[in-house]
């Protein structure tokens, strides 16, 4: 049974052996059941589903609570109907937490909260970094990151100080999801 680190907490890694279209609209519904708890309209909630859920793909889930957006990503299984499973069992652990008073509204948020637009952010971010679209190899990033922004310091002969910005911003934006994912 491997276990697997998600905001500082252990979770057992969900492996999908059969019927994998039946438990990914399982999993999405469960998510959707257990935001619902918390009186989150269904409207208020994003689980989009991959056609082929045995290929593999980031699943996410998105959802308004408290005039926030929510939103948790996972891509560190072979086949996208696991991350949803992750997915599933991360958000539904840390709303037991809330549910249970062992962690607060404000600390519920800060692990969830990002941008509405944050998978477009992580691509451009990507992009930047010069990485594949779907890479989740932070210690490629952070050499690509280290080496453009040298090449791009603003101290330097060839300097440019937008570009060295947009670099810092994109190897933000991907340390938060992958060392804090």
């Amino acid at each position: 049974m491997k276990m697997v680190t998600i905001r500082d907490q252990e979770f057992r890694q969900i492996i999908v052996r059969d019927s994998y279209t039946r438990r990914a609209q399982q999993f999405k519904n469960k998510i959707i059941s257990n935001l619902k708890k918390f009186g989150i309209t269904e409207d208020d909630i994003e689980v989009p589903l991959e056609k082929i859920v045995m290929k593999k793909a980031q699943a996410t889930a998105s959802w308004f609570l408290w005039d926030e957006h929510l939103f948790f990503s996972y891509n560190g299984s072979d086949k996208y109907v696991e991350n949803l499973a992750m997915v599933c069992q991360v958000i539904e652990h840390f709303m037991y937490l809330l549910g249970e008073e062992k962690i607060t509204q404000d600390e519920f948020i800060k692990i969830f909260a990002e941008d509405v637009d944050i998978i477009e952010q992580r691509k451009k971010a990507r992009e930047t970094l010069g990485v594949h679209e779907d890479s989740t190899d932070f210690k490629e990033m952070h050499a690509n990151y280290k080496k453009l922004s040298k090449e791009h310091h603003p101290d330097t002969q060839n300097g440019d100080t937008e570009e060295f910005k947009r670099i810092n911003v994109a190897h933000k934006i991907l340390r938060k999801e992958l060392e804090h994912a």
